[in-house]
């Protein structure tokens, strides 16, 4: 196995797949000893790539053929620790888990992303950017309708807020910007007020955080709850594309 230390490398290696340079976290410029690492296999048909603390799991994205990703991964744990979760496309992952007997699959979800502005349909609405003063209320509402959200106020790596609200002023949708790579803006924490669901209040504040992301970084995803098919069609509605995923880690 050998190490890519250039980003541009790694983005061109991957094909530009977003998993992978969402765990990357950009490679280059970050503080050694907790940072995103990436290796190839030799025959440079297999990628992993590392990335401690991302939406709060020490992650290891694979891509690519599995005769070469299998002793790829088996590697790249030896070197990273037993805390990372391997993390790519079904079949891949299954084939992995086949050829490590330590792993176990532990999940399986959805990743979501796009990579074209014009694809985002803009809702009109008033979803706005909340200032530091309102992520109290953000906490609250995330008590309500998602107690589970990985991104929460104020937690590492989740760096601003997005909402809708009503005639009020009460906050009735949210969105986080979280755990973003140079490349890549990563959406977490939605949630909508159950009193105020079914009204297009998820997909106004979405759209926005959306059109900004991809203005930003040129692409954008986040993960989905397989069988939360309310919101796989609202992403889609979006304009991202869906690809099932599967998480294993060290049993």
């Amino acid at each position: 196995m050998i190490e890519i230390s250039d980003h541009a490398e790694l983005a061109a290696r991957c094909d530009g797949d977003t998993l992978c340079l969402w765990a990357a976290q950009g490679l280059a410029g970050q503080t050694s000893g907790d940072r995103s690492r990436a290796w190839r296999s030799a025959d440079g048909t297999a990628i992993a790539v590392a990335g401690p603390d991302l939406s709060t799991r020490d992650r290891i994205a694979v891509r690519g053929r599995a005769e070469a990703a299998i002793p790829l991964v088996r590697g790249v744990l030896e070197i990273v620790g037993p805390t990372f979760r391997p993390l790519g496309d079904r079949d891949l992952i299954a084939d992995i888990v086949a050829g490590i007997p330590e792993l176990a699959p532990v999940a399986a979800f959805g990743w979501m992303d796009s990579h074209s502005p014009a694809s985002v349909p803009l809702r009109p609405g008033a979803a706005r950017w909340l200032p530091e003063a309102e992520l109290p209320n953000v906490m609250a509402l995330l008590q309500v309708s998602f107690p589970d959200s990985d991104a929460l106020p104020g937690a590492p790596g989740v760096e601003r807020w997005a909402g809708v609200r009503d005639e009020h002023g009460r906050i009735l949708a949210v969105t986080a910007v979280a755990w973003s790579a140079p490349d890549l803006g990563y959406l977490a924490g939605v949630a909508v007020h159950p009193d105020a669901r079914g009204r297009g209040y998820g997909a106004t504040v979405c759209s926005f955080v959306l059109a900004e992301m991809l203005a930003k970084h040129g692409a954008a995803a986040l993960m989905v709850d397989e069988h939360n098919h309310a919101a796989i069609r609202l992403y889609r509605g979006l304009g991202l594309r869906y690809r099932s995923l599967t998480a294993a880690r060290l049993a």
